[in-house]
């Protein structure tokens, strides 16, 4: 059925049903190009914010285990001895403020908020130690993920992707 309906089109006679058709399938193509660039920069967005949330997670589970480099073990030694044994630290929430364009890196600023939970913490100045961990894994995962490791500091702050640079807050601790 499709083809001989196929064939009716190509053996028209007067050629107006062709180029209706070729018309038609010239701005449908252009419409769908049109909006592509929009569509591009909600994925890259959507791969940033998925990012994130491993990082955070990445970040908390490594604040449970209470896994510190050398230097932040002595640290932690002699300033928060609680973050020395496990904690549970519960990601409830990942949102972003776009904060607009910055001229200096010619990118989309981005700034994520970490919402967390840990009952077991208790001062504030242990609860700073566990965002900041949770933050770094959130700007590590995300400049890994981009291979953009090259455009940043050892503490990757800020975090770059292909269009948007990203920074972290505090965390939020409900």
């Amino acid at each position: 059925m499709i083809y001989k309906r196929f064939k009716y089109i190509l053996k028209d006679r007067n050629g107006q049903l062709n180029i209706e058709y070729i018309l038609l399938i010239a701005i449908s193509i252009l419409v769908i190009l049109s909006f592509f660039p929009y569509l591009q920069e909600i994925n890259e967005l959507n791969i940033c914010m998925a990012v994130a949330r491993n990082g955070a997670l990445e970040g908390a589970i490594m604040d449970s285990f209470a896994v510190y480099p050398e230097t932040k073990y002595e640290y932690y030694i002699k300033e928060h001895p609680r973050l020395k044994s496990g904690t549970q630290i519960v990601i409830i929430k990942l949102d972003y403020i776009k904060q607009g364009f910055d001229p200096k890196y010619q990118r989309n600023k981005i700034k994520i908020k970490v919402f967390a939970s840990a009952p077991s913490l208790r001062s504030p100045s242990d609860k700073d130690c566990a965002g900041d961990r949770i933050n770094y894994y959130i700007r590590k995962d995300i400049c890994e993920a981009f291979k953009t490791e090259n455009l940043t500091n050892v503490y990757y702050n800020p975090a770059f992707s292909d269009k948007y640079i990203i920074t972290t807050g505090e965390v939020y601790w409900i």
